[in-house]
């Protein structure tokens, strides 16, 4: 049995269009802790939903995982049949949806698929199941459970919409919740509510959770250790402490120096240059280097490496192993 509840190992997730391959998760491995938050962060299009969505195995017809494994407390699921994933969703391991107006089906009352999630995985009756879907609103706190059972997404607000998703995520008391942009399109005052509902209920449930954003401020609040990803691969990992006040990778920096300034020391946002790089075509090199103004030449050729700069923390930059590389060929990187 595996230390680890969650192992993804070396996961390259593809898809194949018209146009080519598009090389969406290249080569991504981390580990998940019962109890622990685990933060995926980076801009749109850095691969983090989609390795979300490779763990679970809900791509789209043209995504495939090409090669590596995902280790279910120590069992490779990427080998399991459709039969045995479709049990170890919302049994084991359980996703909250960006945009829950389109997660939730439109013609059924919330009631009536909640329940349907409980009735998939358990052996409850219809009855049962009809108290459980009530007491999974009452626990995420949703007024009136009894009265929103009966009713039509449409009829909640968003914030409440929210809420239904994790009472739906969580019904079968999984061992992993993934929340992919969780809080989104809520305001400020709902999000706050929904984070802090998250935290609760990690609490009750004991259940790990990979939160997948691109908000550092939800990431910091929530996680126990922060991935950093651009260009489906991993730039830096660390813990909070590490990734906001001891950056080393630059896309990692950049992304620090867009977050508004609260205090008003700095007037102006420093906004991180260029544009994502295009996922058809992979730069032979570092995937950041187009866009990093501390670029030097074997950024443009080489992959670089994760390095292990301190217990915990490692970031996959050619600077920081520029010394170590400099006395070892008795030259310089540049």
């Amino acid at each position: 049995m595996s230390d680890y509840l969650l192992e993804v190992r070396d996961l390259n997730t593809s898809f194949f269009t018209d146009n080519g391959e598009v090389k969406a998760v290249n080569g991504i491995s981390f580990t998940l802790e019962r109890g622990k938050t685990l933060g995926i962060v980076g801009e749109s299009g850095s691969g983090k939903s989609v390795t979300a969505y490779s763990i679970m195995q809900i791509l789209s017809d043209t995504g495939r995982i090409t090669s590596g494994s995902v280790l279910y407390k120590g069992d490779d699921i990427t080998k399991w049949s459709k039969s045995k994933m479709q049990s170890f969703r919302g049994k084991h391991c359980s996703i909250i949806f960006q945009d829950p107006m389109t997660s939730l089906n439109p013609v059924f009352t919330v009631g009536n698929q909640l329940e349907e999630a409980i009735l998939l995985h358990t052996d409850k009756s219809k009855r049962e199941a009809r108290d459980r879907a009530v007491e999974m609103l009452e626990l995420v706190g949703v007024n009136e459970p009894a009265k929103r059972v009966r009713q039509y997404p449409h009829e909640l607000s968003g914030g409440m919409r929210q809420r239904v998703m994790i009472a739906m995520a969580l019904a079968c008391e999984p061992d992993i919740l993934i929340a992919d942009e969780p809080t989104t399109a809520l305001d400020v005052t709902i999000q706050a509510q929904i984070l802090e509902l998250m935290q609760d209920l990690q609490k009750k449930l004991g259940m790990a959770i990979i939160l997948v954003t691109h908000d550092l401020g939800v990431i910091a609040e929530l996680c126990d250790e922060i991935v950093v990803m651009y260009g489906g691969r991993i730039c830096e990992r660390g813990s909070v402490d590490d990734i906001f006040y001891n950056p080393k990778h630059e896309y990692t920096s950049g992304l620090l120096r867009s977050i508004p300034d609260v205090t008003g020391r700095r007037e102006r946002l420093v906004p991180i240059a260029g544009t994502p790089i295009n996922l058809l075509n992979l730069p032979k090199g570092c995937a950041f280097s187009s866009r990093c103004d501390k670029a030097m030449k074997i950024c443009l050729e080489e992959v670089p490496v994760e390095f292990e700069l301190n217990p915990g923390h490692s970031a996959a930059c050619w600077l920081n192993m520029k010394d170590m590389l400099a006395s070892q060929d008795g030259g310089d990187c540049e």
